[in-house]
């Protein structure tokens, strides 16, 4: 009988869970304890689900490796960050083959979802081989279906999105169970007989996005030094057949910032140095700073006395509608604020560490500083004063 084991329930892992608890039984593992006590409780602290979506009967949550044993369809979903060098840190995947090479038996199927470099895949199944004597493909198999999950994102979830599966084996009967499994998840599947060109693909998708949101940023900066009308420089612009318009804005989360890193630390290996994929970084690190200049720069024309500033910064979260701060620009900006403006607050409706903004507290503050889009954030735009909105990216001001 068909068990499936979730290992990781993030952002990526626990949706994954949840739907696949309603046609098998499932185990979502995690060593975050605390994560699973609030699992069990039907709370997620994400806030991507609600008790009654998590209070599966087929679903069962556990910090313990004993209950992952009674599995034999794995999917891995854990963290791929960078080390503070920028480098790939691997940690978290190793962790899991090497508890996977203790409970590992014959016909065991194992797929990695995380993000890696071109071969990270091929790495571990090796590893997994050498300590554990069994043959890949022949008595277990380790396939790579790349995560697609768009946290907050209502319409383009996991129901609605492509979903590739490499699978280099020929075992007729796995690549049955990978569909079986697979189709629960997402209703288009794109099959792959290559591992690392699905793990190249998905590199590149994120990659792209970062360097098309760095451009936008760059074309924001030359016109505000141009003094030139940056929304109608792209209205403009877009009236032609073929251009894609993107929005500026600070780029966070656990993808865009991180991805690029991997495409490039694995080309460098082979003697190549990009030229390109890393120029978007430069670009969208710095947004942090041209926020706080730009910031800056409204409230000393405003000849307000220091000790009177009230400010408040509006969207906290590295993407509206979601409460991830992972590699969040946007708290770097607000604790700069805070230090420098002892009467600074923060505000982020998605995020529950941060106070409730009534309709009536909005007079004393002297400027809000809007660092996100979206329409809880324009209703809060419409009604201050426009003199007070302080908008980097001209998402309310124009």
């Amino acid at each position: 009988m068909l068990k499936i084991c979730v290992i990781g329930l993030g952002y990526v892992g626990l949706p994954i869970c949840l739907k696949l608890a309603k046609n098998f039984r499932t185990i979502g593992y995690d060593i975050n304890s605390k994560r699973i006590t609030s699992l069990k409780k039907g709370v997620d602290f994400n806030d991507e689900f609600k008790k009654e979506e998590i209070k599966k009967r087929n679903l069962t949550f556990s910090s313990k490796s004993e209950d992952v044993k009674k599995c034999n369809f794995y999917i891995i979903c854990v963290p791929t960050p960078i080390t503070l060098s920028k480098k790939p840190e691997l940690k978290y995947i190793d962790k899991t083959f090497k508890l996977l090479s203790l409970i590992l038996k014959k016909g065991d199927i194992i797929v990695l979802e995380s993000t890696v470099y071109p071969g990270v895949t091929k790495i571990f199944t090796d590893k997994l081989e050498k300590k554990t004597k069994l043959l890949h493909n022949h008595d277990f198999s380790v396939c790579y279906s790349p995560e697609r999950i768009n946290p907050g994102d209502k319409e383009r979830n996991l129901n609605s999105i492509n979903k590739i599966v490499a699978y280099e084996g020929e075992n007729i009967e796995v690549k049955k169970l990978l569909i079986n499994v697979y189709k629960k998840i997402s209703k288009n599947l794109i099959f792959s007989k290559n591992i690392k060109e699905a793990e190249t693909a998905k590199g590149i998708e994120n990659i792209q996005r970062d360097l098309n949101i760095a451009l936008f940023n760059e074309i924001l900066i030359i016109c505000n030094k141009l003094k030139l009308n940056f929304n109608e420089v792209v209205r403009l612009a877009s009236t032609k057949w073929n251009f894609i318009n993107f929005s500026p804005g600070l780029v966070g989360g656990h993808c865009l910032p991180v991805d690029p890193y991997y495409l490039t630390y694995i080309a460098k290996k082979r003697g190549y140095k990009s030229k390109v994929t890393l120029s978007g970084r430069d670009v969208n690190d710095y947004m942090k700073k041209h926020v706080i200049n730009f910031a800056n720069f409204v409230i000393r024309s405003s000849r307000i006395e220091k000790n009177k500033i009230r400010i408040c910064v509006i969207g906290l979260t590295y993407k509206y509608g979601v409460a991830d701060t992972r590699n969040s620009q946007k708290i770097d900006i607000l604790k700069y604020f805070k230090r420098k403006f002892k009467n600074t607050k923060g505000f982020d409706p998605f995020l529950k560490k941060t106070d409730n903004l009534k309709n009536h507290e909005l007079k004393k503050y002297n400027f809000f500083i809007f660092l996100s889009k979206g329409p809880k954030f324009k209703k809060i735009a419409d009604l201050v004063d426009k003199k007070k909105v302080i908008d980097p990216f001209f998402y309310y001001s124009n």
